[in-house]
């Protein structure tokens, strides 16, 4: 079997993980397994889906170049030389940010996974082993996609700022993964503790909404915790930032390498050290009890939903007008509900989706204020609700059961429209619509009622931009592809859909400028919506990605 880099690294620390009870040699062969393993898989970074002759090599090593370039800003942080606390603050929120949400995307199914336990601990194998090796596994890669992001970052601050700066960064780096592993592990346990079965499903996928959105208005906070007079940084303590947890780890750069014996600063540098290594100690002690109530993900909750039954076959009546397509739509709709790999992968997407009108709201508030905000045009801003849609329309085609891809060919289906327009639908009943409308209701509690309308034609565009983005990506039966295939090559029509999305916006709000244009502007999307839902959807059998 292949040797790795990192289990050699791992074998200096042999004598250490054996006085915690852990069978050396064992944990040190899972690794190995589920790093040949992992050679197969592609994560949501990559927009390109492997080919067969690369089958052996590492996908989410070619990813980490991705990670580099996002990386880029770190070093043009740490290379200024005002406020440590201002600029390092900022390092740990980006890193915190991608981390985490890597963390989300690509790791929750591994930090989840009961198929472990009851495969291995059927082998001589103990728990302390197959839990550390779980650990070291997640914290492994995390290093990885943190190295990417700050490697440049390091090199930089050896140049600008010296060898004790480096040390300081680098030591800090290894706990906020630490503490990143330990903190989502230990936020899991707490929802596992009082829930079983499918409700817990759901709840872990809010969670994972609720994490990825914490961590955006977290990054937003970083640069209020500071003001700029005459271009000098000023730090200005308050209460709440203790729980901004980067400013943690920014101060003790602050405090041992200027010297600077700032109370709150004392406070922060002592979090960053006492609460990583507290934190991963509780995870470690309380593996046990995980793994326990871990196991209630196997458990399945039976109960008649009745009424959700009836509520999604009166919509399916509304908005869907032939029978084949109304049951496209509740099986799309049951897919979207019930599956828990397709939930752990879109969610978080739909949490962006829905914080992003929000945070460039809040900067406009912060730069003019509510009341100039309320008057402006800055309601244009819930478009970036729909700036993930190319995502969810391209994830229509990915599950977790797609083995089942046979009961397009047994059922009789006349023709693929039905199909396509019935699971299309379903995404943005269940998905989008929810979150549109609950944005609309408070943008019109800050705008007033004056932006109806154009809400309306948001809508309508969002409509239009579905079709567009479902007509630019290769044409795949819904749930038929495995998620281990990647995007095949996608991230660049993705881009330019996202572009497209403004350009639909920018027209919308050029209508504005014309008498009674908005209303104008609202005919015409309908009729455009009518025609591109009836024409665009005519695919043939012989069209299909095989």
């Amino acid at each position: 079997m292949k040797e790795f880099k990192t289990l050699k690294i791992l074998d200096h620390f042999r004598k250490a993980f054996e006085k915690m009870g852990v069978d050396y040699d064992l944990m040190r062969r899972i690794l190995q397994v589920k790093f040949v393993m992992d050679g197969r898989k592609v994560p949501v970074v990559i927009g390109n889906a492997k080919k067969k002759d690369q089958e052996t090599e590492n996908g989410f090593i070619k990813s980490l170049w991705i990670y580099v370039l996002m990386g880029i800003i770190n070093v043009v942080l740490v290379m200024m030389n005002e406020s440590y606390i201002f600029q390092m603050s900022l390092v740990f929120g980006i890193t915190m940010f991608m981390v985490m949400t890597s963390l989300i995307s690509d790791f929750s199914s591994v930090m989840l996974d009961v198929k472990d336990k009851n495969l291995i601990l059927s082998k001589p194998v103990n728990n302390i082993t197959l839990n550390m090796a779980k650990m070291i596994h997640i914290v492994v890669y995390l290093f990885f996609i943190t190295m990417a992001l700050v490697g440049p970052a390091l090199v930089a601050a050896v140049i600008r700022h010296g060898v004790m700066f480096f040390l300081l960064f680098f030591a800090e780096i290894i706990l906020l993964d630490f503490f990143i592993v330990a903190l989502t592990a230990l936020l899991y346990l707490g929802i596992l503790r009082f829930f079983d079965g499918e409700k817990l499903k759901d709840i872990i996928n809010y969670v994972q909404i609720g994490l990825s959105m914490v961590i955006t208005i977290g990054y937003q906070l970083i640069g209020r915790l500071f003001n700029f007079i005459d271009l000098n940084i000023t730090f200005q303590p308050k209460w709440w930032q203790y729980f901004v947890i980067p400013t943690w780890f920014g101060a003790p750069f602050e405090v041992l390498l200027r010297g600077d014996l700032n109370i709150h600063y004392i406070i922060f540098s002592m979090f960053a050290l006492v609460v990583p290594i507290l934190s991963i100690f509780l995870y470690i002690k309380l593996i046990p009890v995980f793994e326990r109530n871990l196991q209630k993900l196997n458990n399945h909750n039976g109960r008649n939903r009745r009424s959700k039954e009836k509520l999604v076959s009166w919509i399916a009546a509304i908005v869907c007008s032939t029978k084949e397509e109304r049951s496209f739509f509740h099986f799309a709709s049951k897919m979207v509900k019930n599956e828990r790999e397709f939930k752990l992968r879109i969610y978080p997407t739909l949490g962006f989706a829905f914080i992003f009108p929000f945070i460039f709201l809040a900067n406009g508030m912060r730069d003019g204020g509510f009341e100039r905000i309320a008057s402006s045009n800055a309601y244009f801003n819930i478009y970036f609700c729909a700036l993930f849609l190319p995502t969810v329309v391209l994830m229509m085609r990915y599950s977790a059961n797609y083995k089942g891809a046979w009961i397009y060919k047994v059922m009789p289906i006349n023709e693929l429209e039905s199909v396509f327009k019935g699971t299309l639908k379903a995404f943005l009943v269940n998905l989008l619509l929810p979150l549109y409308v609950f944005e609309c209701i408070i943008f019109i509690w800050i705008f007033g009622v004056r932006i109806f309308p154009d809400l309306i034609a948001v809508l309508l565009n969002i409509y239009i931009y579905t079709v567009i983005c479902f007509k630019a990506f290769k044409k795949e039966l819904p749930f038929t592809r495995a998620f281990q295939t990647g995007q095949q090559g996608t991230g660049g029509a993705v881009f330019l859909l996202m572009l497209l999305l403004g350009i639909l916006g920018g027209i919308h709000f050029l209508s504005k400028w014309i008498p009674f244009g908005i209303y104008i502007y609202i005919i015409v999307a309908l009729l455009i919506n009518a025609v591109l839902w009836r024409t665009a959807f005519k695919i043939s059998w012989e069209t299909l990605v095989e």
